[in-house]
């Protein structure tokens, strides 16, 4: 049997065994596939997110880049020298976008940093997002991503989920106060305890038969003894992602699968509880713990069982019932997505 062979089995292994949650035999079986095929792409890639997972993030994210020999992902070509992490003061720097809205969001964070070190930063986001972004990160130039952009020719360009491993961050270092802010008019909202409800993300998602709640799951949530506001754009008329945050921002909690809001409600500040799923949950979640680094207002709750909502939402209407009747009783409570102690570390 080939070596290349044997690479692609033993992918497929740590696949499985990443699956079944036997994560030290996962790293090992992808770390064999990589001595025995060096160039395969997408097992690196994989390696990446999975170290990443585990919170090992400089080595995570310089495998990660591999990502990028996968087509949809490619580099942009453009005639301008990649950012490696040389200084920047007085240089300018171009963040290119990535992957879906949450991704944006999420490494966003990242901007105001590299401005304050005395780079001048040009943001691309996708549209629905530059506005959020121009109320949020002054200083900085945003412009949306949509057919011939102009920009600044920049002394270096860099990938927004690279800038992560280009600074070097750890856990420990990770800037996590809040950085986007709303704006605009309060929406008019019931009267109550709000609580901000998303049930499902987009159906093109390669894990969303995973992380999207079944139909009775999701009506579970919508019984909740709560004011709730779904945060899907077409029940709330938002255009946009600054639209959306002015609503999470008059909400005192929102509950949420995998999506986009859960980073826009986390980069807010806002309280936040996230329903995970046990199979192929999203390595920026990391392993056994309730709490994000990212984003310290986030509580998670995650799924014991492949598919099985139950538990989930039994703790979430444990949580709510017990949050509502603090709020009521101690105006001056802590927020309601505060978590009652750290999470684990994996």
């Amino acid at each position: 049997m080939t070596d290349a062979r044997n690479a692609v089995e033993l992918h497929n292994r740590a696949v499985a065994l990443e699956d079944q949650g036997r994560l030290r035999e996962a790293e090992a079986a992808l770390r064999e596939a990589l001595r025995l095929a060096p160039d395969q792409h997408q097992t690196e890639a994989r390696l990446g997110a999975l170290l990443l997972s585990l919170g090992r993030l400089p080595e995570g994210f310089r495998h990660f880049e591999a990502r990028h020999a996968e087509p949809r992902l490619a580099k942009p070509k453009l005639p301008f020298p990649e950012w490696r992490g040389e200084p920047l003061q007085g240089r300018r720097l171009l963040i290119w976008p990535e992957q879906g809205f949450g991704d944006q969001i999420q490494f966003a964070r990242f901007a105001p940093l590299l401005r304050d070190q005395g780079a001048e930063i040009t943001v691309l986001c996708r549209p629905g997002l530059e506005r959020l972004f121009e109320q949020s990160l002054p200083g900085v130039d945003v412009r949306a991503a949509a057919g011939a952009v102009e920009f600044p020719d920049p002394d270096f360009w860099v990938m927004s989920p690279s800038l992560a491993g280009r600074l070097g961050v750890t856990l420990e270092t990770l800037p996590n106060a809040p950085y986007l802010r709303a704006a605009g008019p309060a929406p008019d909202l019931p009267p109550g305890f709000r609580v901000g409800l998303v049930t499902a993300g987009n159906p093109q998602h390669a894990n969303d038969a995973n992380r999207s709640l079944p139909p009775a799951a999701a009506a579970r949530l919508r019984a909740l003894p709560a004011s709730l506001v779904e945060l899907d754009p077409a029940k709330t008329g938002a255009r946009d992602f600054a639209d959306t945050a002015a609503i999470v921002d008059a909400l005192d909690l929102v509950i949420t699968v995998d999506t986009s809001v859960a980073h826009l409600a986390g980069a807010l500040g806002k309280p936040c509880w996230v329903l995970l799923p046990a199979i192929k949950t999203d390595w920026r979640w990391l392993r056994g713990r309730t709490d994000s680094p990212w984003y310290p207002s986030i509580r998670l709750y995650r799924q014991t069982v492949a598919g099985d909502w139950g538990d989930v939402l039994a703790a979430v209407e444990r949580d709510l019932e017990a949050q509502s009747l603090l709020a009521r009783a101690t105006p001056d409570a802590p927020p309601a997505g505060s978590p009652p102690t750290p999470g684990r570390r994996p």
